[in-house]
């Protein structure tokens, strides 16, 4: 056994058994071990991005980590950008990153850089392999440490002489600590805010947004009459039918004020206190007006659902109270379409236990209205805000969870990022069906000029925030990769090409006109 051997080996102890990988040279000895031990699904992306990104969707859905296996520090660089969101999503994620063999550092190839360096910022734990038989015990701390609540981003960097070189065998497993609950007077500084009705509200993010902690969070609201929200964008958020109603944060920090009227404590669960994406000059840093109190419940490493049911139950509050949304989706739309239309559409269409990845940008503002009474299903967000994300992710959840149908809901010029994840769905054969909002143009972009001052943008702004000249051909690039693709007009053509590509099994890509 070698020591790229001894590393599959313990991976597959710990419950790995899918690799998102686009290895070079430094990683042929983690290749071939792939054939070597049994149970570990090599998925090939064309750009490390499609890894790091699919790495991130199967671990929201999985709840356990997938390995990357990536090429020296330029591979890992490509796939920073999703690292990064990741890494706010709190997703476990192992990466295998190779390097020169030890004897070749010191010629400074033109490969080489430092690793470390470039893993740092999105890694809660960075490591590089300096023997053959630490090896695995090294990759053994790389799964304790993404595993460990909240959960992040493991990188491990091999030599390669150490992945080839022989070893004793694979490495034990440590069990990761469990999530703690928060002390008791933090539950009790919680109630307290909670029973001032609507002058308080619960925020929660991470966890605390999956189906158990919301039937908490509908038992307190019932009990007290406290509105409810949730974090602009979370890693992984149960909605629809059986769930209750619960805001989204807005994301421009004028939003909030209006929003938060009357309201004077903010409860967090699992959810930091929101602060503005970007610091316009005159617009506020946090989002919360400064009158409001924070009251921390739960922080992203504690356990939010047993948070949420502590106060549920300090509040005497009935198993099973509270409202939740029936199942009541959308007549199906007609007419022209655009973004109110569109999440229609997919609010009409949309199959029971459906996973909806949503990179839409400013196309998606209401598609998460639009869902509250759809089908129950699984929404996924930007959590990072690095563009790139949507197509990726998709890809990894549908592989996480191969039952059920998964939406990828992308903004188009986002959606160019990682435009490779197409070919990885066709190859694998996943059930994606993927929605391009072809609005033809960074909108996001056009709206923080207007929101920065800027009247009318002269030609070089517009230059750089218009796709459409020439127009991009999303038919003809998806066909390119391997995915069956049309074109949608119009409303009624969404539908009907939606309900098709739903019904056929396969990746799917509709290009939405707006």
């Amino acid at each position: 056994m070698n020591g790229a051997e001894s590393l599959m080996h313990t991976a597959r102890a710990a419950r790995i058994d899918v690799c998102f990988a686009n290895p070079g040279t430094t990683e042929m000895s983690l290749v071939t071990a792939l054939d070597s031990v049994a149970g570990i699904r090599p998925v090939l992306g064309l750009f490390e991005g499609v890894c790091t990104g699919a790495a991130d969707g199967f671990g929201r859905m999985a709840g356990r980590p997938a390995m990357t296996l990536l090429h020296l520090g330029p591979g890992l660089a490509n796939g920073l950008a999703n690292l990064h969101n990741a890494r706010r999503a709190r997703t476990p994620v192992v990466n295998v990153v190779g390097d020169h063999s030890t004897r070749h550092l010191e010629f400074d190839s033109l490969l080489k850089s430092d690793i470390e360096a470039l893993a740092a910022p999105v890694s809660s734990w960075v490591r590089t392999s300096t023997d053959a038989n630490s090896v695995a015990a090294d990759f053994a701390q790389a799964v304790r440490a993404a595993t460990t609540p909240p959960g992040g981003v493991a990188t491990l960097i091999i030599p390669a002489d150490l992945q080839s070189a022989p070893v004793v065998g694979p490495a034990p497993l440590s069990k990761p600590a469990a999530a703690p609950a928060p002390e008791s007077s933090r539950v009790a500084a919680a109630v307290e805010s909670v029973r001032r009705g609507q002058s308080s509200a619960l925020l929660v993010g991470g966890p605390a947004c999956h189906r158990g902690a919301l039937e908490s969070l509908a038992r307190i609201a019932a009990a007290t009459n406290c509105r409810l929200f949730v974090e602009t964008f979370p890693a992984r958020m149960d909605r629809g039918a059986g769930t209750p109603q619960v805001e989204r944060f807005p994301y421009f920090p004028e939003q909030s004020a209006g929003l938060l009227d009357g309201v004077e404590r903010v409860v967090l669960v699992g959810a930091p206190d929101p602060v503005a994406m970007f610091g316009w000059p005159g617009a506020p840093n946090r989002m919360l007006p400064e009158h409001v109190e924070v009251v921390s419940l739960a922080g992203p490493e504690e356990d939010g659902g047993a948070a949420l049911a502590a106060v549920a139950d300090e509040l005497s509050a009935p198993a099973g109270s509270g409202s939740f949304a029936t199942f009541n989706p959308p007549p199906r739309p007609s007419g022209a379409l655009d973004a109110n239309t569109l999440a229609v559409a997919v609010a009409a269409t949309l199959p029971e236990q459906a996973i909806v990845v949503d990179e839409g940008a400013t196309s998606s503002v209401l598609l998460y209205p639009a869902l509250a009474c759809a089908a129950p299903h699984t929404w996924l967000t930007l959590t990072g805000g690095a563009i790139g994300q949507g197509l990726p992710c998709a890809t990894g959840a549908a592989i996480a969870c191969p039952d059920r149908s998964v939406i990828a809901f992308q903004a188009d010029g986002s959606g160019l990022y990682t435009l490779q994840a197409l070919w990885t769905q066709a190859r694998e054969a996943l059930d994606v069906t993927t929605i391009i909002c072809a609005n033809r143009s960074y909108r996001i972009l056009q709206i923080e000029l207007m929101r920065a001052g800027v009247g009318e943008p002269g030609p070089a702004a517009r230059a750089l925030t218009n796709l459409g000249e020439p127009a991009l051909d999303w038919v003809k690039l998806a066909t390119g990769m391997g995915v069956p693709a049309v074109r949608a007009g119009d409303a009624e053509a969404m539908v009907r090409e939606l309900e098709r590509a739903l019904a056929e099994p396969g990746p799917h890509l509709i290009e939405a006109v707006l």
